[in-house]
């Protein structure tokens, strides 16, 4: 199946694409790194069409409520400036990059990329109707943005290739809450 075509009624979210959450990383995904080709695609299709980039990031203090020293499920990850919370080296960021910062409280979890970030409004203040999501990681973050974004409104499409699960045997179930939520499941490399 093609590619469509996205313009400036689009939105494409690249969800969490961090050095921590990649090989090597302190919360790697298994095959993370499998998704930035995939994503870069996009990337450069979105620029090219006049759609919005947006790449969200867990931006953690170092006394986070979710992680492990804190009672929390995670060890320690994305801190705040350090080489964990940067970008994948491969993914195509480009230097005016729209960059919204999440976990920053160290007494909030926030899983969604549109949870108290102003990122709903300010793609609706732009005539975003559409917002294609991947990244990491499925059965978390991605999960948490795309039903966010569904439930203020917004067409999703999630990019089944763009993405990977910390569990893979979740997956299966993450993938039909997404659909019964209105998520539309895009197998589009």
């Amino acid at each position: 199946m093609p590619r469509p075509m996205l313009g400036p009624a689009d939105a494409l979210l690249v969800v969490d694409v961090q050095r921590d959450f990649c090989a090597g990383g302190t919360l790697a995904v298994p095959d993370g790194d499998a998704v930035v080709p995939v994503l870069n695609d996009w990337i450069q299709a979105a620029r090219q069409g006049g759609a919005q980039v947006i790449f969200s990031r867990d931006w953690h203090p170092p006394d986070h409520c979710s992680f492990q020293s804190q009672g929390g499920p995670w060890p320690p990850h994305c801190l705040q400036g350090t080489e964990g919370a940067a970008f994948h080296p491969d993914l195509d960021v480009p230097a005016d990059a729209w960059i919204v910062s999440k976990g920053t409280d160290r007494e909030r979890e926030q899983y969604s990329a549109l949870d108290g970030t102003g990122l709903v409004e300010r793609l609706k203040s732009l005539g975003v109707r559409r917002v294609w999501v991947g990244g990491l990681a499925l059965d978390y973050c991605v999960q948490a943005s795309a039903l966010d974004a569904a439930k203020a409104g917004f067409e999703v499409h999630l990019l089944t290739s763009a993405t990977r699960p910390v569990e893979q045997q979740r997956a299966g179930q993450v993938l039909a809450q997404m659909q019964a939520a209105g998520v539309i499941l895009e197998d589009i490399g």
